[in-house]
This record gives C-alpha cells, structure tokens and sequence, in this order.
C-alpha cells in the first residue's frame, strides 16, 4: 500500500506544477503585453497574480501540516523543505512578472511607444519559462542532472541581460537628438531585462533545491 506520506506529497507536487504552469503563462503573458503594449493583457496579469500567492500559501500550509504529523526524516523531508522553497522562488518570480507587466500599463498609460523591435527580451523570456518547467519537472522526477544543466542555461539569460542594457544604452544615450520619452522607455526596457534576469536566477535556485533533496547537500548553481 501506499504510504500516506507519499499521497499527500504527490499534493503537494500537484499544486508546485499548477503554480508552475501559472508562472509560465504569467511570464509569456507579461512580456507578449509589452511588445504589442496591450494594456488589457498586462493587467490580466496583474489580477491573476494573487491565484500564484495562494497557490504558495495552500503549500506552505500542506507541507507544516505533513512535518508536524508525518514526522518525516532523511530524504522526505527535504523534499517537503524544499517544496515551501520552490514554491516563495516561484511566487517572487511571478511578483517579477507582474512588474514587467506593469511597466507595460506605464507605457500605455503615459501613451509612450517601443522605438525598437523587441527580440532580445522575448528570447530571455522564452528561456525562462523553459527554466520554470525544467525545474518543476526536475522535482517531480528528482533529474539531478536537468536541474544542473539549469545554471548553464542562467548564463544565456545573463548574457542576453549585459547585450539589451548595452544596446539600449547605446541607442539613445549617446544619441543627442533622444527625447526624455526614449530615454524613459530605454530605462524601464532595462528594468524589464533585469526583471528577467533575476526570474532565471530564481528558477536556478530551484535546481539548487533538487541537488539538495537528492544529495542532502547545499550547492551554489549561479
């Protein structure tokens, strides 16, 4: 028979993959907002934002309720630690989606435009939902390997992080004609690469958490 812990921790798993699944489209959603500044989209993503924090709190609360009457040792019960971590990871990362999708509703409602194509910063975007999904699956599946293979990916986001702050920069700071308006877009487009960069530096910090529940060892994946 299946013990009774190993059915309220596939709850558990159970709730980190729709939380997973919330972040991803949170992240795909904000940033899509962006690029075709949809002021609708961006705010969708800000009202949703609370279904991700409950999502964090129902987990939090399932796994003090396993540690107090399970009692759980050893292996099980770092994945129940490491669980609550995944989950205020994944809750800080789509707080960071929803400041992208709040730099959107700025532009919208300040009726400023992109004076570039974005292309860098959806690809950082498409990196991390993938980062998000490697990580839930590699807890589901205690993948070692998959979850390393994460800090090399977080190398990309950093790099694609340096590139659009160096070409933004470049674009309209030493440009003498940029008005005030491209200089404001610019800085905020920054703000949103950063928002980025630091949503892969969160989803590696859920490959940490992988190492840990298999190792019991604490590593540094960034």
């Amino acid at each position: 028979m299946e013990r009774q812990f190993d059915q309220s921790l596939k709850e558990v798993k159970r709730l980190l993959l729709e939380m997973g699944e919330k972040l991803e489209i949170a992240i795909d959603k904000s940033v899509k907002s962006l690029a075709s500044l949809n002021g609708i989209m961006a705010r969708d993503v800000l009202e949703k934002d609370h279904k991700i924090d409950e999502l964090e709190d129902r987990i939090d609360e399932k796994v003090a309720q396993l540690i107090a009457t399970q009692q759980p040792v050893a292996k099980d019960l770092r994945k129940l630690i490491a669980a609550m971590k995944i989950a205020s990871d994944m809750e800080r990362m789509a707080d960071l989606a929803a400041n992208v999708a709040e730099v959107t509703v700025y532009f919208v409602e300040n009726d400023l435009k992109l004076f570039t194509e974005l292309k860098d910063i959806p690809n950082m975007a498409r990196i991390t939902q993938k980062m998000v999904h490697d990580g839930i699956n590699s807890y589901i599946d205690g993948n070692v390997e998959m979850s390393k293979k994460m800090a090399q990916t977080d190398d990309q986001v950093d790099d694609l992080y340096e590139k659009v702050v160096k070409e933004l920069l470049q674009m309209v700071f030493h440009k003498v004609e940029s008005t005030d308006a491209e200089k404001d877009v610019a800085l905020r487009l920054c703000f949103v690469a950063r928002y980025l960069e630091r949503i892969a530096d969160h989803a590696t910090n859920i490959g940490e958490s992988i190492v840990y529940i298999e190792t019991g060892k604490r590593v540094d994946l960034n």
